[in-house]
């Protein structure tokens, strides 16, 4: 597109496109039809500019859906066949609007090839009935932010990769990339891929590679036949919060806790280093998939977590920047608030108006609401704890609740607060069902 074209120019383009998509021969009229309504529907409580017809439903699940089927993790994570066949019967016995990719769970095998040491996978290290879980540590030290702010990406390849891959902790061995800049250095830079530890190393990538070619074939198939059969992805592309990439995956939570005290304008210049990274990656995801929508998971700015000052200070400038910097580009930014944003809010009145979406985990609906429900598309807070522990009955009651109060006057979403591991058959269809019956809008 041209350097004067809109964001609400751009946007449209991407819905366009969302809305026909590439290479899907639909099963039939009817699938079209939905495809295309749940497309609309979408659209229309992020746009905010009309009512929608009903309130859309996504019941956002990692392991849930094969779960459902009798498919522990491990085998979500092992054995793609059988996790695709349990997010297809998903589709159609649960009848959602739009589908979560497959991709979230990933691959086990890519991992094993690779040693992977942030997160414990299902069968190694915990029980294969388990969900993974994230493993804590410094994989950044406390005196590296120079050299992940000079070179993100050369910090990636030589420090942080090595650290939290074993197959690749050679590459550690390698000189910068930027040293061949001319014929005399090229021959000198070539040695350390000479040596076999780096050789091996480079082997565990070509055979990662591969098994992700075969694995993603699965994948592209079954969301090629989702489309077909009426259902949109939900998801085209996916980011973090600057302040969460340097929290999560390079300096661990305690540290992230102590850097904000000890080195505070380093933590500053590295969120800052780390946001225009963070809007590329979501745009690339968004342009690949065809659709607008960029998934960012909140995790280190809940309440709780930090003070509204260190908030102010750390979290939100860089935050904002991202989700300003999708929108320009015509993305919709879909923000995953697990925890409590009550004290968050006001900071999120300051964004424009329909160019983002804010889905919450344990904040009060009514405020959130009231605070930005009049220009910004709000959903979530169907409650983990409510779908596994209560009846089908206090999910229904619940989802009335939400329909009546947050739902009023449209801009919302029907969707858990969570990304479910598990699932009851009668909570999850009480929550979608008594959405599908009672979330429609009268027409005036």
């Amino acid at each position: 597109m041209g350097k004067n074209v809109s964001a609400s120019e751009k946007r449209e383009a991407r819905f366009q496109s969302w809305k026909v998509p590439a290479g899907v021969e639909f099963a039939s009229p009817e699938a079209k039809a939905a495809y295309e309504e749940r497309i609309g529907l979408f659209k229309d409580i992020v746009l905010m500019e009309k009512q929608p017809k009903r309130i859309p439903i996504l019941p956002f699940g990692i392991f849930m859906q094969p779960a459902l089927f009798g498919v522990s993790p491990y085998d979500a994570m092992y054995d793609t066949d059988k996790m695709l066949d349990a997010q297809l019967r998903f589709l159609k016995e649960y009848n959602p609007d739009y589908f979560v990719t497959a991709a979230l769970l990933g691959y086990g095998k890519i991992f094993d090839i690779l040693d992977y040491k942030q997160y414990r996978l299902p069968g190694h290290g915990i029980s294969k009935l388990s969900g993974w879980q994230y493993v804590e540590d410094e994989y950044m030290h406390a005196d590296e932010y120079d050299a992940l702010i000079k070179d993100p990406t050369d910090f990636w390849i030589r420090t942080l990769m090595p650290r939290a891959y074993g197959a690749l902790e050679p590459l550690a061995m390698i000189a910068p990339f930027t040293n061949m800049w001319e014929a005399v250095l090229v021959s000198a830079q070539m040695i350390p891929f000479g040596i076999p530890p780096v050789r091996a190393a480079m082997q565990a990538l070509l055979d990662a590679g591969k098994e992700a070619m075969d694995w993603i074939q699965k994948v592209g198939a079954f969301e090629m036949q989702a489309k077909a059969l009426g259902f949109p992805g939900c998801f085209g592309g996916a980011t973090k919060a600057p302040f969460d990439i340097l929290g999560d995956t390079l300096r661990g939570t305690r540290a992230m806790m102590i850097d904000m005290y000890r080195q505070p304008d380093k933590v500053l210049a590295a969120v800052e280093r780390l946001a225009p990274l963070a809007i590329s990656q979501g745009i690339g995801g968004a342009d690949m998939a065809g659709c607008p929508v960029v998934f960012i998971p909140l995790h280190k700015g809940a309440d709780g977590f930090m003070s509204d000052e260190q908030f102010a200070k750390f979290y939100w400038p860089t935050l904002k920047a991202v989700i300003l910097g999708l929108a320009e580009a015509g993305c919709v930014p879909f923000l995953f608030c697990e925890g409590s944003y009550n004290t968050r809010l006001d900071y999120v009145k300051e964004l424009p108006p329909a160019s983002c979406m804010w889905v919450f985990d344990r904040t009060d609906m009514v405020k959130a609401k009231a605070a930005i429900g009049d220009k910004l598309c709000i959903g979530g807070n169907v409650s983990s704890g409510l779908l596994l522990t209560g009846t089908a009955d206090e999910v229904k009651a619940y989802c009335k609740q939400l329909i009546d109060t947050a739902g009023k006057g449209g801009g919302y979403l029907m969707c858990t607060g969570t990304a479910m591991d598990e699932g009851k058959a009668d909570t999850i269809h009480a929550m979608i069902d008594t959405t599908r019956e009672y979330g429609v809008y009268k027409r005036t």
